[in-house]
């Protein structure tokens, strides 16, 4: 992979992929940018480009046109995707954000651990 100082406009190299702890179903809250302070459920999350489809969040509007007499053309409001890294996870148990951490079970499987409670939650 390219490292990040290489990555510039225009130069046709991909970014750089980070690894993401977030996954479709996910509550997060987004920390920064015109929607901070909101929490949404992801619906898509886009790994090449580390970025997330949240629902309701970053809505923006798309003219399409009409393709037959019954989809008909107009303006469609639809979910852009944020940055990873604008987003941060909410603990099911504690209903607060926190950084996502990891822990290896004594059957070798990982699962989840909320910084603030401790909860674990299987993946």
């Amino acid at each position: 992979m390219a490292l990040a100082t290489k990555n510039r406009a225009g130069s046709g190299e991909r970014p750089v992929r980070v690894a993401t702890r977030l996954k479709k179903g996910d509550t997060v809250l987004v920390i920064s940018g015109k929607e901070r302070g909101k929490t949404g459920k992801i619906l898509r999350v886009i790994a090449e480009k580390n970025r997330a489809t949240v629902e309701r969040l970053n809505m923006v509007k798309r003219h399409r046109k009409g393709r037959s007499a019954q989809q008909a053309g107009g303006i469609v409001e639809k979910e852009s995707p944020l940055h990873l890294s604008n987003l941060m996870l909410v603990c099911d148990r504690c209903n607060k954000p926190t950084r996502g951490g990891s822990k290896v079970l004594e059957n070798g499987k990982v699962a989840r651990r909320c910084h603030r409670c401790g909860e674990v939650s299987e993946q």
